[in-house]
């Protein structure tokens, strides 16, 4: 499985898998579950090691890369975090 920033590098700049609607699921630690977020919607900051996105409140997040599980495409799972390698 290849890691998580060159996968995001390929949707990027690859147009012909970049095609459809992707989604990150990432480990909330608050609400103690997975959520889910379209990629459209985040800014990337990979020099940081995370991405921010603002929720439906309005409110900024700052999650850390090692906490996405999953890439979702077109609702289907493209990329899946090895459950040995999860940190919260």
């Amino acid at each position: 499985m290849q890691p998580l920033h060159e996968l995001l590098h390929r949707i990027r700049w690859d147009p012909e898998f970049g095609k459809g609607t992707f989604e990150l699921a990432y480990v909330d630690r608050v609400a103690g579950q997975d959520q889910i977020v379209p990629l459209a919607g985040i800014h990337l900051d990979e020099t940081k090691g995370m991405f921010t996105f603002t929720d439906e409140d309005g409110v900024v997040r700052r999650i850390p890369l090692h906490r996405v599980r999953m890439v979702y495409k077109d609702g289907v799972a493209v990329w899946r975090r090895d459950r040995a390698t999860y940190r919260s």
